[in-house]
């Protein structure tokens, strides 16, 4: 049977009256691959049945129909990909495929009583939105996003596009279903207006059945009422917003996920900071403005001068502040012992600053190339970021880690 598993996956996926889809994710057999998620399902082009294949990697998707043996051909192809997880979805079953280091398969079949699960063959369906347009949902419904008949208002398009993406960019670090305990805590930093707090509760508990809470930070005290009553209204029992400012906050529980969303300056290293000492398995920040680095650099610094050409520009300084500030972020969360990627968030046509930074829990801090890496570039332009500064107050930098131990 674990021989055979690629022959029973591609049947089930050439038989026309059953198949659904099939998903392909969790590169965990120690080879490189380059997606990471692959999904094909059926679809009819010009009354001809294709197979549909959509890649997926950190920074995009590729969506490609094929015909014939073309079809064949990719499906092989993406069955001898070195993905650990394969699951396919039919009209009567699931098929789970678990494939360990070693290219051992374990086969489990499910028997599913769904009536209304048949093959979707539209053409139009190129992504998988986590919150479909043309599906009524009550939450987006109520936040003003969504009609009653399931469609987007038009001048909610930019705000439906940032939720969707945001949301596919948590479902893409593939950590919600490794939490080994529930509720999933959730702290949300800088809440705002708490649109995207709503989102993601209500996609980790309604849509991905995780239960999960929530709970929303802000300064601006009318903004954490507002986002009560809001709660309150859409029925969320586990979700709470509190006035409190970023770095003061002292959570009851620990919180599994952090977020910031468009969190101003320094309060999106608080934030990182709030993540990074308690411990959190994920931090998604979409950073805001870049005043403090901006602040540092001067061309008296022994190397800065070499930049003089660049940085006499102030619109050239900020935009500069901005990426070395994020780089540097991002390397400070490497050092913690995070995967951490810097993508763009959504278009810039919606907002100019787009940049999402992602980090999921992966080692112990104190990987000796990453720090050499950091002090190297922090000499360089002679400066030191707050974020650095918090968790050295934290006890929390790795040399201050040693030590104690």
């Amino acid at each position: 049977m674990a021989e055979d598993y690629r022959t029973i996956l591609k049947n089930a996926a050439l038989d026309e009256g059953s198949f659904v889809r099939l998903t392909f994710k969790g590169n965990t057999r120690g080879e490189g691959n380059p997606w990471r998620k692959v999904v094909a399902r059926p679809v009819l082009i010009k009354g001809a049945r294709h197979l549909q294949f959509s890649y997926f990697d950190d920074t995009r998707d590729i969506t490609k129909n094929y015909h014939g043996d073309e079809a064949q051909a990719k499906l092989d192809e993406a069955l001898a990909m070195p993905f650990g997880s394969i699951f396919l979805e039919a009209t009567g079953e699931n098929l789970r495929v678990q494939i360990g280091k070693g290219g051992k398969a374990t086969v489990r079949r499910e028997k599913v009583d769904d009536a209304n699960r048949t093959p979707d063959l539209s053409h139009d369906q190129h992504k998988d939105l986590a919150l479909p347009a043309g599906k009524p949902d009550t939450f987006l419904q109520e936040l003003g996003i969504m009609g009653k008949d399931g469609r987007v208002i038009a001048s909610m398009q930019g705000k439906f596009s940032q939720i969707n993406e945001f949301l596919k960019l948590l479902e893409h670090t593939d950590e919600l279903d490794k939490f080994d305990k529930t509720p999933v805590n959730i702290l949300d930093c800088g809440s705002g207006s708490s649109y995207l707090s709503f989102a993601v509760y209500h996609y980790l508990n309604d849509v991905r059945k995780i239960p999960a809470s929530l709970v929303g930070i802000d300064v601006k005290e009318e903004l954490v009422e507002k986002s009560n009553a809001h709660g309150e209204q859409l029925g969320f029992e586990r979700i709470c917003f509190e006035k409190s400012a970023i770095i003061t906050y002292k959570p009851e529980a620990q919180p599994d996920i952090v977020l910031a969303l468009h969190a101003c300056d320094t309060a999106t290293d608080e934030a990182i900071a709030q993540g990074i000492l308690n411990g959190s398995r994920l931090v998604l920040c979409v950073p805001c403005c870049h005043h403090d680095l901006n602040e540092q650099i001067t061309f008296q610094r022994s190397n800065v001068p070499t930049f003089q050409p660049v940085l006499q520009h102030g619109i050239l300084k900020q935009r500069m502040s901005d990426i070395l500030t994020d780089a540097f972020r991002a390397h400070i969360l490497r050092i913690m012992g995070y995967k951490a990627d810097v993508i763009e968030f959504v278009s810039s046509e919606h907002t100019d600053r787009n940049l999402l930074i992602r980090a999921v829990k992966r080692t112990k801090p104190g990987d000796k190339k990453a720090m050499k890496e950091y002090e190297d570039l922090k000499g360089f332009w002679g400066v030191t970021l707050y974020l650095e500064k918090l968790l050295r107050d934290g006890d929390c930098w790795p040399e201050q880690r040693q030590a104690n131990e």
